[in-house]
């Protein structure tokens, strides 16, 4: 059993979880560099576990360092919101979006 089936195989076992005792799973990843990305693109990272990881997941956040104290949070992926940035915000507040969002 290769890595991406392996993780295919948490993944799922994290979903039924969460379906049987009707609870929400935040699910932390890491961020890699794609060397494949292009020189024409501004930001080439992207987040790691690939498409296993992306199908596997509701809501798709990223959260990065602005300037000086603020924080950004882009909405990548979420059924029912567009794409876009949320600046200078508290932590708690991804907490409150991811549980409005559910």
């Amino acid at each position: 059993m290769n890595l991406q089936q392996k993780l295919a195989q948490m993944l799922s076992r994290l979903t039924k979880i969460a379906e049987e005792f009707n609870v929400a799973v935040y699910i932390t990843n890491q961020v890699i560099t794609d060397p494949g990305g292009g020189m024409f693109i501004t930001d080439p990272k992207k987040p790691a576990g690939g498409h296993v990881l992306a199908h596997a997941v509701t809501i798709r956040l990223m959260l990065r360092k602005g300037k000086r104290e603020q924080r950004v949070c882009k909405i990548f992926d979420a059924p029912n919101l567009p794409e876009g940035e949320a600046i200078s915000f508290c932590i708690l507040h991804v907490y409150y979006l991811c549980y409005w969002l559910l």
